[in-house]
């Protein structure tokens, strides 16, 4: 099937979830394995996910816009992670769903932790991409961070492709046309959804409880990572019981960016009986 025609077979829909609307994205599959719900970073919209969904290729995907980015208005009240898993959980079962395999990619793989962790029974397998610990974890580079710190580059396309390389690293700092079409596809949310956003992992972490996650887990980050750097990957992969780590040769948008590299790797953990072999 090509890709366009994937694209649109994608349902979107609106959810009310006790009070509060989130943008829904389905993208039907063929059977393979449990539906992946996506989770995204901080700020970004579920179509940034549609190279990755595309390149996974028969795997049904849920992708949310989180209160406050994309297509959903921001919460009446600062919802921390807790918060946020607990709306989430709502949300699959509002859109029918039981069980589902959990991705999140840097603040979206912070809430994937907080998901797995408060409800274990609704998370069957995690897959961590360019995260880390929160609070307690090894930084990245200051000028990375202080770009973090506001939505400009969400709502300036020009400002996001000229920062893109040096924010995100990996292929984005040699093709600067990859840059310019990610920029494109940026959809700005509520200026003040997104500090909610950032508030909501403001002294959050999981240092002290990744060892009681039993979900079989598989990590990827980055080589060249200036937001998240890989070591943080190969921490998570120490504490977490049954994990395994993949470092690829990409930046911090690598799941977006080596969609064609990565998909089938998270194609395999997803449908493998076993769920991978763990790294220790």
């Amino acid at each position: 099937m090509a890709p366009a025609q994937r694209t649109s077979a994608m349902r979107i829909s609106t959810v009310n979830v006790d009070g509060q609307r989130l943008r829904v994205a389905i993208q039907p599959g063929r059977g393979h394995g449990q539906p992946l719900l996506l989770l995204n970073g901080i700020g970004a919209n579920l179509e940034l996910f549609q190279p990755f969904v595309d390149a996974l290729d028969g795997i049904e995907t849920i992708r949310i816009d989180l209160p406050g980015a994309g297509g959903s208005p921001a919460p009446a009240r600062l919802l921390r992670f807790p918060g946020l898993a607990q709306l989430v959980a709502r949300a699959l079962a509002r859109l029918g769903y039981e069980t589902v395999d959990v991705l999140g990619i840097s603040w979206g793989g912070a809430l994937a932790q907080q998901f797995a962790y408060q409800h274990p029974d609704r998370c069957r397998r995690l897959i961590l991409v360019s995260t880390g610990t929160g609070a307690i974890m090894v930084p990245g580079r200051l000028s990375a961070l202080l770009a973090l710190a506001s939505p400009r580059r969400y709502r300036d396309p020009v400002y996001m492709a000229s920062i893109a390389g040096p924010l995100y690293g990996g292929r984005l700092r040699s093709e600067p046309e990859v840059a310019r079409r990610f920029a494109r596809e940026v959809r700005a949310g509520d200026a003040g959804g997104y500090y909610r956003q950032l508030l909501a992992g403001f002294g959050w972490t999981s240092i002290h409880w990744l060892h009681r996650l039993r979900q079989p887990t598989l990590i990827l980050a980055g080589r060249d990572d200036p937001i998240v750097p890989a070591i943080n990957g190969r921490i998570m992969a120490y504490l977490i019981p049954s994990s395994t780590l993949h470092i690829f040769d990409d930046g911090h948008l690598g799941l977006v960016t080596s969609a064609a590299e990565l998909a089938p790797i998270v194609r395999t953990f997803l449908t493998d009986r076993e769920g991978g072999t763990p790294c220790h």
